[in-house]
């Protein structure tokens, strides 16, 4: 049995310049202001229309990230439906197997102390869990069956694509206070990332970090 950090790798090549200048291009189409185009306008442009809430604009450009995470908070990823998934199958991955080094692998919870008699528990289940499962696969159960007793922990990889839209939409409820601890885990450090990197789109997007145990990114 293997217990990890969850974490995310963001896919694309991230370019600034070239994705506010597209949002420009083609946010301009609107009002045919296309010759007001010039160096530094892209900023002012996205910014002002972000101001008054005409976001469809931003739906012309998107970013892939792929998230190593539990189970159940991909179950609250896949909950934002302008977006396109690709998931780990448990149905087709045989954990049993060789590439998968013969085990399952688990994220640890950041919400219990490595001491306490709670992650004691967590981690009672999940050998039990663990042993269970490989013995399935060897009375001859194929993976979708044995699936079965798999819990939310179990980890998993999920590639997500949103365009910009929906990110904004997903940073403001996956990082705000009322979300859970674990999905916050992943999206405050991912929206830092963004907000570095692509300020004019992700700048206004506010965040606390109050309850959050750790930022992990690769």
């Amino acid at each position: 049995m293997k217990i990890i950090k969850p974490y995310y790798i963001i896919e694309d090549e991230i370019l600034p310049e070239k994705i506010i200048k597209a949002v420009e291009k083609a946010g301009r189409t609107c009002y045919k202001s296309e010759k007001n185009i010039s160096e530094g306008s892209a900023e002012k442009f996205i910014a002002s229309i972000i101001r008054r809430g005409h976001e469809s604009v931003l739906e012309h450009e998107k970013i892939t990230v792929r998230f190593i995470c539990d189970r159940g908070v991909s179950h609250e990823i896949v909950r934002h439906r302008i977006a396109s998934f690709s998931q780990e199958s448990t149905r087709y991955c045989n954990y049993s197997g060789d590439k998968f080094g013969n085990e399952l692998t688990f994220i640890e919870p950041c919400f219990w102390d490595k001491n306490s008699d709670k992650y004691n528990l967590w981690v009672g289940t999940l050998k039990t869990i663990e042993k269970n499962y490989l013995s399935l696969i060897e009375m001859g159960a194929r993976p979708e069956e044995a699936r079965s007793i798999l819990p939310n922990s179990l980890k998993t990889e999920i590639v997500v694509t949103m365009n910009l839209r929906e990110w904004r939409h997903f940073f403001r409820m996956r990082c705000d206070k009322a979300a859970h601890p674990q999905i916050r885990e992943l999206a405050i450090p991912l929206l830092k990332e963004f907000r570095s990197r692509l300020p004019v789109l992700f700048g206004d997007i506010g965040f606390s970090d109050q309850g959050d145990s750790s930022e992990q990114s690769k």
